[in-house]
């Protein structure tokens, strides 16, 4: 029961991103500055590549935000 509402959830997570795509490509102004970024984990360890320090930063703080949620969440002995 629960499951099938989490996964609901992401679906419809996934398909609102896919869809903020989408729209951005058609808004797009064309002198628009664009910038890139991925977050990807080695284990428990957050890191980041991107095409700006901020962007770097920005990507780091929500690896740590995931990273600790996912500690909270299913870190517990019990």
């Amino acid at each position: 029961m629960v499951s099938d509402f989490l996964t609901l959830i992401g679906l419809v997570l996934i398909f609102i991103g896919f869809a903020l795509v989408v729209i951005s490509v058609f808004l797009k102004a064309k002198n628009a500055k664009t910038e890139f970024g991925f977050v990807g984990f080695i284990g428990p360890i957050p890191i980041a590549f991107g095409t700006s320090k901020e962007i770097i930063l920005i990507g780091l703080i929500l690896g740590l935000i995931i990273f600790l949620t996912t500690l909270l969440f299913l870190g517990r002995p019990w």
